[in-house]
């Protein structure tokens, strides 16, 4: 994403209404018992919601908040290779990846059978691992002073 996309998807209505992309993406899928083929246009319109939502919403007027640092935080996380980061900062955003990665497993199964346990499982794993990525995002940011430089 360029610095304005970023900068855009701080504002925290962008990364709290994205928080939505998930539950999205399972009831499109879920719907196809319903609904037959029209599923695949309703997972067209999540793909289309996850790329423009951070294109959605105006840069916010404020990013002293949870949500704006995990994104600035996310910025910091992805240029690791060329700005090193603290050495305590290396290791469990792999971890977390790893839990939401592994969440998509019974997701996916529990979407192939349509038994919502396994649905919900995965979820929990995929969200929780994410929403625990940020939190860790949040840390880097204020660890690393990155956060004042965006004021």
């Amino acid at each position: 994403m360029s610095d304005e996309v970023w900068e855009r998807h701080a504002n925290p209505w962008s990364g709290w209404s994205r928080i939505s992309i998930p539950p999205l993406f399972v009831a499109a899928i879920w719907s196809r018992e319903w609904i037959g083929w029209w599923p695949l246009a309703l997972v067209a319109l999540v793909c289309i919601w996850t790329w423009w939502n951070p294109r959605a919403f105006r840069k916010p007027d404020d990013l002293d908040n949870w949500m704006s640092k995990g994104v600035f935080g996310e910025r910091v996380w992805i240029a690791r290779k060329t700005t090193p980061i603290p050495a305590h900062h290396g290791k469990m955003p792999h971890i977390l990846a790893i839990v939401s990665g592994l969440g998509l497993l019974p997701l996916a199964w529990g979407l192939w059978v349509l038994d919502p346990w396994p649905v919900i499982s995965g979820l929990i794993l995929v969200m929780g691992g994410k929403l625990w990525f940020l939190d860790r995002m949040v840390w880097l940011i204020e660890d690393t002073g990155g956060f004042e430089s965006k004021r």
